[in-house]
Order: structure tokens, then C-alpha cells, then sequence
């Protein structure tokens, strides 16, 4: 007689309930701002690779703050922090690349006073 496997899984742990804007950010978005891994996505019919760094609300909406690290397939010429709105991203996945949060990102920006609803730590 054959004995059951046992088998381990892991989630993320929340402290609270989350709001219902932080509910409808896509998990890839959250796992990648909380494991520091770049997302890859399409953005204005652009191929980017980002660094996200937070993802906040803004008259209703949802946006990320991150990095571009590649677009089209080459680094960016500067090291800049973008603005993108969620509906604006398509084709969204998880890569193997990570990254560490970067100097031009201030979490406490007081455009995100309020509206923070994921937010990469130091």
C-alpha cells in the first residue's frame, strides 16, 4: 500500500482584507511588486519590460509606477520612472528577471498618500 504524497503551497499572507480597487490589480502585478520580478506587457502596441514599483488609484482609475527596463527588446537610454494605467496594459506576464527598487522612486510622494494599494519594500 502506497502512502499520499504530501505536497506544500505557498500564498501570499494579508494582514487585512483588501479593498476592492487592490482586489481587481492582477496578481502578476502584485506578485511582481512584492517579489521585486519585472512583468513583461504591451503598452501603446509596445513590447516593454517593466520594474514595478507601486500600484496606486487615481480618479477611480488604477495605475502602476514603474521602471521600463527593456522596450522593443533594448534598455532604455535613462533610468526614468513611468506612469501607466492598468486598462493600458495588455498581455501581461511574469518574467525571471529581478530588479531592485530604484533611487527615482519616493513611496512617499504625496501623490500617493491615500492611494496606495501595493507598494514594493526597500
Amino acid at each position: 500500500m502506497q502512502q499520499q504524497r504530501k505536497t506544500l503551497s505557498a500564498r501570499l499572507v494579508h494582514n487585512e482584507e483588501p479593498s476592492p480597487a487592490a482586489a481587481a490589480i492582477p496578481k502578476i502585478i502584485v506578485e511582481a511588486i512584492m517579489l521585486k520580478m519585472c512583468v513583461s506587457a504591451v503598452y501603446n502596441k509596445t513590447a516593454i519590460k517593466m520594474a514595478p514599483q507601486i500600484a496606486y488609484t487615481k480618479h477611480d482609475e488604477i495605475f502602476i509606477d514603474g521602471v521600463v527596463v527593456e522596450r522593443d527588446g533594448k534598455p532604455p537610454k535613462e533610468v526614468k520612472l513611468g506612469t501607466f494605467k492598468l486598462v493600458g496594459l495588455s498581455e501581461l506576464a511574469p518574467t525571471i528577471r529581478a530588479f531592485t527598487p530604484v533611487s527615482v522612486f519616493d513611496p512617499k510622494d504625496p501623490k500617493y498618500e491615500g492611494a496606495t494599494l501595493c507598494v514594493v519594500k526597500g
